[in-house]
Order: structure tokens, then sequence, then C-alpha cells
């Protein structure tokens, strides 16, 4: 078996384009696998340049395969089971910047470069007020940006075709609007540093550079530790670095406010290449499409199961009750209330159900369970008063769906024997445990639903909430859960 690198395997050269921060799994699995696509089948033309945010990190791995590895796809796609592994190759080279902060620096002064992403966890885009100017390199990721875009600023003299197109991909809502205020904080924290370069600078970066909210989506689960001999073998490649992801991906950038969206496509041509990546005015209606219709079915659809003796997502889809009753929330309750074009609503739902029933994946019900109350609180509570506010009524698969969830804290055992083990905070599970010894569900429904520690207000005051709630609770200690279900079919 060979080792991987660029004398035993082809790499494609191409200009330097694209700053990366951060090396980890699921940017390689998905920004850089588009990358490679755009390469493919466009002009587009690209290599990226990955630094490393933290200073310990897989640099030197992915330089020791001179940056090449594989990407191994599994799942569903439009009907079809998935396994496909494709060797990338747009990766120029991988920097440390605490032991390489001059060729880190450098990159600002290299006038192909128009492009930064970046993943550096959600406590990545942060700002400290700690970090001055003058670190070799500033310990924050939007530190080290904020020094990097300056040098840039002096290199080119302010030039407005030197500006960057900054697209982080961090898991939180309004990423980009949030990275924004942090380099703003660097610029005023800095601002001595600068001198005269100040204000000039400042308004370079409102003008010039455009900071892009996203939303980004595919599972990667990494190293696929199980099967990497038998991939080993198929590829013919001792490939250390083997990422695994699923078939699915979605990336949503929002325009920025100083850029014409067409500019944006022209110049990131992911759509001409036929990825699934949407440049949109606004990302918040595919940030609400994908907590309401894929986070909002898996945390009424886990307790669900797992009472009805279910333990696997993709088990659960397939059962002939439970199946149904996510068919219900996901489609008949959920999708009701959202304010995108119903076919598109249709065909990311299906998108999903496809997703949860990944042969490759067994997606265990209970790890998704930790914390379902505040997860409900963010993820259905708010489709659940959607509905009751334009159907007149609540929706019944949501409403049982929160049933399941306080009979699941009860704990105790399944009927199969299986122990119930809930998680959440000590204060909440106090709640549910003292709740549970009246006996009573009416006083249940009520007590659970008056706990504004967990949604911010009394859900009692929703009008027949608590008289469904409690009717739910009966259903389920008196039949069981797979029978209880069936009553809402």
């Amino acid at each position: 078996m060979k080792a991987l690198n660029k004398r035993t395997a082809p790499k494609s050269v191409a200009p330097e384009k694209i700053i990366q921060f951060g090396e980890g799994n699921f940017l390689r699995c998905f920004v850089d696998w588009i990358i490679y696509k755009m390469n493919r089948k466009t002009d587009f033309n690209a290599s990226v340049v990955v630094v490393q945010p933290i200073e310990r990190g897989m640099v030197d791995w992915l330089n020791g395969q001179d940056c090449l590895y594989h990407v191994n796809l599994q799942g569903r796609l439009n009907g079809e089971v998935v396994n496909k592994l494709t060797r990338i190759d747009c990766i120029s080279r991988a920097l440390n910047p605490y032991t390489q902060n001059q060729a880190f620096m450098a990159l600002a002064d290299q006038p192909e470069i128009r492009f930064v992403i970046s993943n550096t966890t959600e406590a990545g885009i942060a700002f400290d007020p700690a970090c001055k100017f003058t670190d070799a390199p500033a310990s924050s990721y939007p530190g080290k940006l904020t020094q990097l875009l300056y040098r840039r600023y002096q290199t080119f003299c302010g030039a407005p075709d030197k500006g960057l197109i900054i697209m982080p991909c961090e898991l939180i809502f309004l990423n980009g609007h949030h990275l924004k205020e942090c380099i703003f904080k660097y610029i005023e924290l800095w601002k001595d540093d600068f001198g005269a370069d100040y204000q000039g600078f400042k308004d370079w970066f409102t003008n010039y550079c455009y900071v892009c909210a996203t939303l980004v989506d595919r599972i990667v689960p990494g190293f696929p530790r199980k099967e990497i001999k038998q991939i080993q073998e198929k590829i013919c490649y001792e490939d250390n670095l083997v990422v695994q992801g699923e078939a699915f991906h979605l990336w949503v950038i929002e325009k920025p406010e100083n850029m014409d969206i067409d500019q944006l496509k022209a110049e990131f041509p992911a759509e001409k290449a036929g990825l699934h990546v949407l440049i949109a005015e606004s990302e918040k209606p595919y940030h609400e499409r994908k907590v309401t219709l894929l986070n909002g079915p898996h945390t009424v659809l886990s307790p669900v199961a797992y009472l009805s003796g279910i333990n696997i997502v993709r088990d659960a889809c397939n059962d002939p009750v439970v199946g149904k009753y996510i068919h219900k929330v996901q489609f008949d309750e959920l999708m009701q209330t959202l304010n995108l074009p119903m076919d598109e609503l249709q065909q990311f739902a299906s998108d999903v159900l496809e997703r949860f029933n990944n042969p490759y994946v067994d997606h265990q019900v209970t790890s998704i369970m930790l914390n379902s109350f505040p997860k409900y609180e963010t993820r259905d509570l708010p489709g659940l008063k959607v509905y009751l506010e334009r159907k007149g009524e609540l929706p019944q698969g949501l409403v049982f769906g929160l049933a399941a969830i306080i009979t699941y804290y009860k704990g105790g055992c399944r009927a199969d024997g299986a122990e119930i083990v809930p998680n959440d905070a000590p204060e909440i599970m106090q709640l549910l445990t003292d709740l549970w010894a009246t006996g009573d569900t009416r006083k249940v429904a009520e007590g659970v639903l008056a706990a504004e520690s967990i949604w911010h207000e009394n859900l009692n005051l929703i009008p027949r909430l608590t008289d469904l709630v409690t009717a739910d609770l009966d259903k389920i200690q008196s039949l069981g859960m797979l029978e209880a279900v069936k009553t809402i079919l």
C-alpha cells in the first residue's frame, strides 16, 4: 500500500484564493469538498491555504500527506444508497500561525486571496479584550483575522478590490454578524496601534470587506475507525485523514449588505456547479426551516420511539406506527408553520426523512434526548404556537411529543426492562421527580407547563394545552406508548 502524497497521487495546482481557519473534519468534508467540486465543474480554479486556529492541531498531519485526503460520503440521496470515495486535492498547504507567524501574515500580501472561510467551533467567534495587536498571533480567531486584514489594508494601500469575502461556518445563528461585530471591537481596541490608519482601515473594512452569515448542514461523523482498513485497501493508499460524512449537503450564504447578490454568485459559483449552495438575501428562513423540520422532529420522535422500544432513528422511521407519527409531525404540523414556498419545504422535509433513514449511521435516539425540555422550547414550541394561531387548534403530534418527554423524565424502565435514564439540568430533574411523586398527571402537566425557568412563560395560559397534555399523559400511562400514539394518527 502506497503512502498518500503528491509523488504517489496526482494533485492539481491552482492560485491560492481562500484562507481557511480550521483543519478539522467538518471543513475538510464540507467546504473543501465543495471547493473541489467547484474547481472541477466551473472556472473557479482556486486552492485553499489552511490556517490552524489554535496552537495544537492537525496541520503537520495534513502537510505530511501534501494536504491530500479522501472524503467518504454515505447515506441515501434521491432514493439511492450512496457510498462514495473522493480524493480531495484543493488544499495547497497548511500553516500553524503560532510557529509560522510570518508565513501566516504574508498571506495578506497575496493579491489573489479573496475569501476567508472558518469553523473555529461555536466558541471561536468571541471578542477577547486581552488580545494585543502585537501578539504573534492574537489568541482569538477574530483577533487573528483583524491582524491579517490590517496587514492587507497596508500592503495594498486600501485598494477597494483587495477587500475579502468572509464566510464563517461556525454553528451559531447569524455567525457573520457576530464575527463582524468582533472585528469592529478589535479595530476600536487597537486604534492607537493603527494610529493615522485607524479611520482609513475602519472605512476600508466597512465598505470593501464582505462578511456573510451562513448556515451549514452536513452530518460528519469523522474518521472511520471501524472501516479504515477496508477503505485503505479500496483506495490503495495509506490515507490517515479519511473523513466520513453523509451524502446530503446544504450551505446557505446570506449576501452581505454592502454587496450585490449577483456579484457574490459570480465570484463564488457553487450554484453553477450544481451544488446545494444557496446564496440568498437572508439566512433566517433557512435557519428556521432547519431548526423546525430537522431538529424539531428529532426532539419529539426520540422519546416516542424510545418508550415504544425503538433505539435507532432509522428504525423509528421504518416502524409502521412511529413512522406515521414522524410523518404527521413533519408534514402535517411543523411544515405548516413556515413561510417558504411549500414545494421547497416538502423537498427539504423529504430530504430530512431520507437522512434519518441513513443505512450507515446507527443514530441512537437517547443521544438526542439530552436536555429535551430546552430543545423543545427552541425547536417545537414556536411551531406549536404558530400552528394554533393559523389553524385555531393545537397540533396533536407536537402536544403528544411534549407528553412523551414528560413521561420519559419519569424514569423507571421500559416494557422490555431497559432502564430509562433522563439527563438534564439538576433543577429540571428535581422538578420532574417531585411532580411525578404526586401520582397526579394533572399536577404533573400543570407543574411542567408552569416552569418559567424552562419556557420563560407560563404555558398553562395557552388555550387547552394543559388539558391535552394531561389527556396524553393518561393515555401513555394506561395504554403504553405505542398504543397511545395510535390514538392520534
